[in-house]
Parts: C-alpha cells; sequence; structure tokens
C-alpha cells in the first residue's frame, strides 16, 4: 500500500492560543445558500429529546444551516464530550477553552436518545480533547458500545478528532466497530496555518489511510470547506490525496463565516461549480460524493451511507 507520509511542520505551535482576529465583514449569502427558519413540531420534538436528555448537538453549536431540515426528519448529529474545545480553528464557531471532565453517563444518555429518536443511522462527533491522555478515543468507544446495545439496527458513524499525538487512540475507535469513521480535512495544506493551526494535514490524511489498514471493511469519509481562498488545483490535488488514502466519501460544501472574528468567505462558489466537482470526485474514484453549497459531514447521512453501501456492493 502507498503510505502517506506525515510532514510536521516544527514552526506551528502545538497548542496555539485563539488568535485575536479582527472584524472582517460578512458577505451577503446568494439566494442558494438561504434556508427557511426551523419552527416544525418535528422539530420541536428533536429538540425537547436533545434537551431532556442534556446532549450537545453540533447541529446548534456550529450553527449548521440544515439544522431545521434534518432536526424535522429526527436527525441530529451528537456532540459529545462537552461544549469547549482545546483548539482555535478560524473557521469554527464552538467555543475554546480548557473543558470541564467527562461526563460517565453521556454514553447511555446518547443511546437513549437515539432510541427515542428512532434513528437507523447516528453520527456521532466531538470538540478536540487534547487535555485528554486518548484524546477522548475510549469515550467514543464507549457511545459506540452503548448504542449498539440498546439500538442494534442503527447503524453508526463517527466524526472524531485528528488524536494528534495520542499513540493508540485511534485503534481504541476502530476496535469499537463504527460503520463509517469520518475526519475531516477541512481544507487545503496551504490554507491550515491560517484555518486549522493545530492540526497537521498529512497526519489527518494519514490517519484515514490508517483506519482502512486496520479494518479494510471499514468505510472510510472525509471532508472539505471551499470559499477559503483554495484554488480548483488545490482542491482536486486534496481529491487525489484522499485517494490515495483510499477514502471512499468526500463531502464539498460552502464555508460561512460564523462571525466577523473567524476567517472571511474569499468567495461563494456557484451550484454550477459544486457539480463539477462532484463529477470529477467520481471520476477519481469515490464511492460515494456530497458536494453542494449547504453540504455538511452529517447531512443526509443515513441516505448516503446507505448509497455507498449499494455502490460497494456493485463494484464487488
Amino acid at each position: 500500500m502507498v503510505t502517506v507520509l506525515d510532514t510536521v511542520s516544527k514552526e506551528r505551535p502545538r497548542h496555539p492560543e485563539k488568535a485575536k482576529r479582527p472584524d472582517t465583514p460578512v458577505l451577503r449569502k446568494p439566494d442558494w445558500i438561504r434556508v427557511k427558519a426551523p419552527g416544525s413540531p418535528l422539530y420541536k420534538e428533536t429538540r425537547e429529546i436533545i434537551k431532556t436528555n442534556n446532549l450537545v448537538t453540533v447541529c446548534e453549536e456550529a450553527g449548521c444551516p440544515n439544522i431545521g431540515e434534518c432536526w424535522e426528519k429526527k436527525h441530529a448529529t451528537m456532540m459529545i464530550m462537552g461544549d469547549t474545545c482545546t483548539r482555535a480553528c478560524a473557521f469554527c464557531n464552538v467555543r475554546t477553552g480548557l473543558p470541564g471532565p467527562l461526563d460517565p453517563s453521556e454514553p447511555q444518555s446518547v443511546a437513549e436518545a437515539v432510541a427515542k429518536l428512532g434513528l437507523n443511522h447516528i453520527v456521532i462527533t466531538s470538540v478536540d480533547r487534547d487535555d485528554l491522555a486518548d484524546g477522548g478515543a475510549q469515550h467514543f468507544a464507549d457511545v459506540i458500545n452503548a448504542i449498539r446495545a440498546s439500538s442494534p439496527g442503527t447503524t453508526i458513524e463517527v466524526l472524531t478528532p485528528d488524536f494528534l499525538r495520542k499513540d493508540g487512540a485511534l485503534e481504541i475507535v476502530v476496535e469499537a466497530g463504527p460503520d463509517v469513521f469520518n475526519h475531516n480535512l477541512e481544507t487545503v495544506p496551504s490554507l491550515y496555518l491560517n484555518v486549522r493551526p493545530g492540526a497537521r494535514y498529512f497526519h489527518s490524511l494519514r490517519l484515514l489511510q490508517r483506519v482502512k489498514e486496520l479494518d479494510p471493511k471499514s468505510f472510510t469519509k472525509s471532508g472539505i470547506m471551499v470559499g477559503l481562498g483554495e484554488s480548483r488545483e488545490e482542491v482536486l490535488q486534496v481529491m487525489d490525496d484522499m485517494r490515495v488514502a483510499d477514502v471512499d466519501f468526500i463531502t464539498i460544501g460552502q464555508y460561512l463565516q460564523p462571525t466577523r472574528k473567524h476567517h472571511p468567505i474569499d468567495r461563494f462558489l456557484t451550484p454550477e461549480e459544486f457539480s463539477g466537482l462532484e463529477t470529477v470526485a467520481y471520476a477519481k474514484g469515490f464511492l460515494m460524493v456530497s458536494a453542494s453549497p449547504l453540504t455538511r459531514s452529517s447531512h443526509h447521512a443515513g441516505e448516503d451511507f446507505a448509497k455507498m453501501k449499494a455502490a460497494r456492493d456493485a463494484a464487488a
């Protein structure tokens, strides 16, 4: 197997402090980005289940534009290990700071919510927990096991941190047997220092490749945002890098600036440009591609998992 080299840049700080970014204008969204405000009865029912179980969702914390559509269908992405991240990525709206201790009851609470929502597919993500010896890997495994015990028919997708400098952490999560292992590259390598300063592009790429080495039957998934200032050629190179790492599923969505303190939007790509990227990605060999202005990692995750599984079965 071709190996992705981990070329960690030594000049980047291990634990970057939150940068003091100047206010930047927030560009007016084009018509194809606009979504309806949530408020349907099913949306409110989903919100109540999440609130009752004292859960955190990335849907709320990251200000996802698809929250109304997903919660109306009783789809939610659970964010475990608290709402405070140890990193300060320039694109992310999740708070940064020193997180509190892990809640030992959280795995069971997540499992109960999954059962109450009657989910066929669940996405579990988390904040970065660089403060923990294993980066939270065992907590991920505990959540997976709890869901398996209460909802054995539910397929499980994890969207994990990079577990940078956490030897053995990845193996713990893979051993728990998630149906899909997702880790987002987020952007092109040239933008990492400004957009994702606490991470390393080639480490994240190698992480995805390592999942397949540990469990060849697993599905792997990764995503990037566009509109941050990358070139089309750089996006195509990221696709090639993912295929070298044997990634099955790529998501490509428009970056939306959460506040004036976050990284500015360089431009809005048109739906036609996203369609073109989707065509190229399929030509490069991905089993599944989701590329649109409102694409997010967990948007339509259950339906897309079924399509990806069918594509693999058809190719076998």
